[in-house]
């Protein structure tokens, strides 16, 4: 029993001991934090507030200005509000149909010209007539 209250009574002193030195060092160590961060703040400029991560964001390409030509090829992707304000049309096929492929347009500047029907360009081919064939009928034993 002598040997437990020995134990106590050293895991105590060795308590007191270490809360002792703490409860001196404590203010002293606030002190020189306090200190430290007050000289980071000085030299550092404030850091700008971070963004939430934002997941398939595509590359903004800066456009040089508004679109003033734009011309109905096979790498044309969106009709331009001027040139579906002057034609009426809305989809890049129908321009095509109505002005053929290449035609280009320009802000401020006249419609191209309309392009012919091609019936009047080619000649016109006949229609390919498909007639079914009778089945052919065998018969067993039949000479062939």
């Amino acid at each position: 029993m002598a040997a437990r209250t020995t134990r106590r009574s050293i895991d105590e002193a060795i308590e007191a001991a270490v809360e002792a030195a703490i409860t001196r060092a404590l203010p002293s160590l606030r002190r020189a934090i306090d200190a430290a961060v007050a000289a980071r703040a000085h030299t550092q400029a404030p850091a700008p507030p971070r963004r939430a991560a934002r997941r398939n964001v595509a590359v903004a390409v800066p456009r040089a200005g508004a679109i003033t030509r734009w011309v109905a090829d096979h790498r044309a992707r969106r009709v331009p509000t001027f040139v579906i304000e002057a034609t009426g049309l809305d989809t890049k096929k129908k321009i095509v149909a109505r002005y053929g492929e290449n035609a280009a347009f320009a802000k401020g500047k006249p419609l191209p010209h309309v392009k012919l029907a091609q019936a009047t360009a080619e000649p016109a081919k006949a229609e390919r007539v498909v007639k079914a064939k009778p089945p052919i009928v065998r018969r067993a034993g039949a000479p062939t």
